[in-house]
């Protein structure tokens, strides 16, 4: 299949937007939508007003989208059902903050197959009452073993950038928070 018929029907089967994914081996970027719209309501707690949204992901991963007490995390589904917290209210602020529009997953092309190797995730941090917010790339490794955080890019000019190559080569990284 042409690399942009096999990224449309990736789009219309998993809801996602990729862009070309190189055949040499390198790792490229896929992206999931995380807006209310793409991302349907699975759990809410009436009480505290808890919520949880299911995202679709990529390579038989999927997201969930917690939002407690105006705090935003992620946790990872793997394709056997294991869910990964990934923790962003302690990990990367614990102050009221919120999720970009899109996960970019970071994956390598094994055959026919989409490897996931990284996710990216912006968290808009409202680090004060009276402070604009901060935007930070949390950078999450994705591998047999473990999947967690394992950087928080401050914003800057290049922090996509930076996000993007330590999302590359966070396997070796360790775990923020352990």
């Amino acid at each position: 299949m042409a690399r942009g018929a096999w990224c449309a029907a990736l789009f219309v089967v998993a809801g996602v937007v990729c862009r070309g994914a190189d055949s040499d081996g390198s790792l490229t970027s896929i992206y999931t939508n995380l807006t209310e719209q793409a991302c349907p309501q699975i759990k809410e707690n009436q009480e505290t007003g808890s919520t949880v949204r299911r995202c679709p992901g990529i390579g038989g991963y999927q997201l969930l989208v917690e939002d407690d007490d105006a705090r935003m995390s992620v946790k990872v589904v793997t394709p056997s059902g294991e869910e990964h917290e990934l923790s962003y209210w302690t990990v990367i602020t614990p102050k009221f903050s919120s999720l970009g529009a899109k996960a970019e997953w970071r994956v390598a092309k094994r055959g026919s197959s989409l490897l996931p190797v990284g996710l990216i995730v912006r968290v808009e941090a409202r680090e004060s009452e009276t402070a604009k917010k901060t935007s930070y790339l949390a950078v999450a490794k994705i591998t047999p073993r473990e999947i967690c955080v394992t950087q928080k890019v401050a914003p800057s000019a290049d922090a996509n950038q930076r996000a993007r190559e330590a999302a590359d080569r966070a396997a070796s990284a360790a775990c923020l928070g352990h």
